[in-house]
């Protein structure tokens, strides 16, 4: 697939994205819950090896290319990795899946409401070997904790500032400023957010797009006037914690976005497994998500 082709894909959006890029200390809690323990490895090495057997295996197993994956999220690990010989995304773009990275380095504690973005030291170097390897696009995450409208402004400024970086490189953003789903003024934060993106949006020169990921809103539709803006190419969900069941219920609740889930796609894999057994509980959660993905509920209102 070439750049087009790959903006299509992602447009029409018959399917949804795969989020493999657990870091940091998201990585023991990841092999943790795929049945490895934390003294099967001894340092970060040998951990991120593990770890890179985990995707390795699931990017190879036959229902991850059944069609109804359309893009992948890669730890920067990932994405300088192989897979029989071959780079990551080389891999991916093969089985027609579109591959993103992840590039944000953490968050910073929590002020106004919010957690911003660590600063990412080294982007432009890393925008340039991600494009070089025939990555598409990147993913930055902040978290939104309270309806605090001074955190919230901030969260979408720099979401957008990082993202134009990622827009000059010639690759596609995913801004991902996530609302905490325990939150107590979550409603609120869905609402605010959503206003101070869609001015962020209307600035944005003619032509230029960005893609959003955002929490699964507590009221269905509120993402309706992101969705149809010109400058988004595709809103797509997190899980944000909910089992996967609900989260693809809630997910149903919502035309036009798609998910882009990690735990509630990975949850019930195990090490152990046959090879059978892993490609069997992971074609189950493909398909369940790809249903929550593709077919909606009754239209809700705005």
């Amino acid at each position: 697939m070439d750049h087009a082709e790959q903006t299509q894909k992602i447009a029409a959006g018959q399917g949804f994205i795969a989020a493999l890029d657990q870091s940091g200390g998201s990585t023991p809690k990841a092999l943790k819950a795929y049945g490895v323990a934390d003294d099967a490895w001894s340092n970060d090495t040998e951990m991120y090896a593990l770890i890179h057997a985990m995707r390795t295996r699931i990017i190879t197993a036959p229902s991850f290319s059944s069609g109804k994956i359309i893009g992948a999220i890669l730890f920067e690990r990932t994405m300088d990795g192989q897979i029989d010989g071959q780079p990551v995304p080389s891999v991916l773009t093969a089985q027609g899946v579109v591959p993103f990275l992840k590039i944000d380095k953490g968050l910073e504690d929590e002020a106004d409401g919010v957690q911003l973005m660590k600063p990412i030291p080294g982007l432009a170097d890393l925008l340039a070997r991600a494009k070089g390897l025939g990555v598409f696009g990147t993913k930055e995450r902040s978290v939104i904790n309270s309806a605090n409208a001074t955190g919230i402004a901030a969260i979408v400024k720099q979401q957008f500032a990082v993202a134009q970086e990622v827009l000059d490189a010639g690759l596609m953003p995913i801004l991902e400023p996530e609302t905490n789903i325990k939150s107590a003024t979550r409603a609120e934060c869905d609402a605010l957010l959503t206003s101070e993106i869609l001015a962020a949006l209307n600035a944005l020169p003619a032509g230029v797009k960005v893609m959003l990921k955002l929490s699964l809103p507590a009221v269905p539709g509120t993402y309706a006037p992101l969705i149809a803006h010109p400058a988004v190419l595709k809103v797509v969900a997190l899980s944000g914690g909910y089992a996967r069941a609900e989260a693809c219920a809630e997910l149903a609740k919502n035309p036009g976005i798609i998910a882009s889930f990690s735990r509630a796609l990975l949850d019930d894999l195990r090490v152990d497994m046959t090879d059978a057994q892993f490609d069997a509980t992971l074609g189950t959660a493909i398909d369940e998500i790809y249903a929550g993905s593709t077919v909606k509920s009754a239209p809700v209102a705005a």
